[in-house]
């Protein structure tokens, strides 16, 4: 008897959602229509078929490092820091690298301003060309100096303050007081050049915030206090008001100030599971250190307004090599709800692939159409109920400005619909659009196509990949058709 009761209750528990659900939708099309029956007669559902093809989208996805898409990887243990300053040519054959939307590139000040004041922008403006051609968009990093690349030479001779000395264990490369006006007055001229002349730039995907330590990276030996880091921040936030910014990861007071001014976050050292059995105070910082500054930082929803890249620690050959934990450095990725992964341009080991195709199906966003509903005859210069279903099934949103568009199309017209949506609010899970749209009064009476899209706002054609079955040549989805009649 017990049991018969729990199924009773969870038959009538489910019922009425089943039921609310479809209610909304059909009172929706009742309103419109005018009653059930013709909201029934003239409504089309489509339900279009999933496909699980690893997609390339833009500002998602694997990147390639100092080099574009069809030109030669690096090998599987190695990789230059050292950007690219001319055109580099195809690789003779099909590279075994992912296809990538973003192209990563980082390049030091001294190449960048060889001579003070005299900014060598050529590189990167031949750098986002180079993004262009293969069918990329340019990320990039400015850097003061490494361990083996120092700082300009006019810069060590300007004045500006040493922190140590030749004898130091660090001798060999000249460090900078980052508290130093000199260094902020020379670094922002740099910053605030670049900003005027790339920011807003359609093809540049997002700039990293870089001004202390190696690589630009935002740890050193030589800290500044933080009233000096958060300047150095900020000349990033006043340079690049339209670009997305990244801030690196490592100084957690530093993270915090840039995600909370608008950026997004990256990680350098993705992957790094080293551990010592002599000292159990070092702690892995894939397993303790990062997942802790998340919280500690306060940027575990940043994600939702602006992206998390992640860069590997060594190449991927090189876990392989160390025997890391390849499932559990993909799941933390996941979980800090990654949009782009810089892997070295180095080879993914060949009994790893799987997995990392798997890896890209859910990084960035992934959007599936699982149902639309429109009406099967339609008046021109009338208003159209239209109902949609969306899942993102990615892990994060996107983030850059793109319109949800209807065409009905026949060969000799067309008009496109808008959509009013903001797809940059789509976090992962389900979407729904129920409105009424308004059909072109310049449509003439006859067959149409109904196909979707989301468009790139600059150029009004179709810019992302979506999940499902229906894409044709030029990027619009086939998702059924409508007959237009006047009268």
């Amino acid at each position: 008897m017990s049991d018969l009761k729990f199924k009773g209750v969870r038959f009538c528990d489910k019922q009425p959602r089943r039921i609310t659900r479809a209610f909304g939708s059909w009172m929706f099309l009742i309103v419109l229509l005018g009653s059930p029956a013709a909201a029934q007669r003239n409504v089309v559902v489509v339900r279009p078929k999933e496909i699980k093809d690893v997609l390339v989208n833009p500002g998602m996805g694997i990147t390639t490092f100092q080099r574009f898409n069809g030109q030669e990887p690096n090998p599987p243990l190695k990789w230059s820091e050292v950007g690219p300053v001319t055109k580099s040519p195809a690789a003779t054959i099909t590279p075994d690298f992912p296809r990538a939307s973003v192209a990563y590139c980082r390049w030091y000040w001294n190449v960048l301003e060889p001579e003070p004041g005299k900014f060598n922008w050529e590189i990167v403006d031949l750098a986002i060309e180079e993004a262009r051609a293969h069918s990329q968009r340019l990320a990039i990093r400015l850097m003061p100096y490494s361990n083996e690349d120092p700082l300009p030479a006019w810069y060590r001779k300007s004045g500006a303050k040493r922190v140590n000395k030749d004898s130091d264990k660090d001798g060999k490369i000249w460090q900078p007081d980052f508290s130093d006006p000199l260094f902020l007055k020379y670094w922002s001229e740099l910053v605030a050049e670049a900003g005027a002349r790339y920011d807003g730039n359609p093809y540049l995907d997002t700039v990293d915030i870089s001004s202390v330590g190696y690589w630009g990276e935002g740890w050193s030996s030589y800290m500044p206090a933080f009233a000096h880091q958060q300047a150095l921040i900020d000349i990033w936030l006043d340079a690049f008001k339209r670009t997305p910014l990244l801030m690196n990861f490592d100084e957690p007071q530093a993270l915090a100030y840039g995600t909370q001014h608008g950026a997004g976050w990256r990680l350098d050292c993705w992957g790094d599971m080293r551990t010592s059995s002599n000292d159990p105070y070092f702690p892995a910082e894939m397993l303790e250190i990062y997942p802790q500054q998340i919280v500690r930082a306060g940027i575990q929803d940043v994600w939702q307004k602006s992206p998390v890249s992640l860069e590997t620690c060594y190449t991927v050959s090189g876990w392989k090599e160390r025997g890391y934990d390849l499932d559990y450095i993909l799941e933390q990725g996941l979980r800090w709800h990654v949009s782009t992964a810089n892997i070295k341009s180095a080879p993914i080991p060949a009994e790893w692939k799987s997995k990392f195709e798997n890896f890209q199906r859910k990084m960035g966003y992934r959007f599936i159409l699982r149902r639309l509903e429109y009406s099967k005859l339609v008046k021109p210069g009338s208003m159209m109920p239209v109902h949609m279903w969306w899942l993102n099934a990615g892990v994060a949103p996107i983030y850059g400005e793109y319109d949800l568009a209807m065409e009905l199309r026949s060969p000799e017209h067309s008009a496109v619909i808008r959509i009013p949506v903001d797809v940059r609010k789509w976090l992962p899970g389900d979407s729904v659009f129920d409105d009424a749209v308004y059909v072109s009064d310049e449509l003439v009476d006859g067959a149409y196509d109904v196909r979707i899209a989301m468009l790139d706002r600059r150029t009004g054609q179709p810019a992302i990949r979506l999940a499902i079955e229906g894409r044709q040549d030029d990027g619009w989805y086939k998702a059924g058709s409508i007959t237009v009649k006047a009268k």
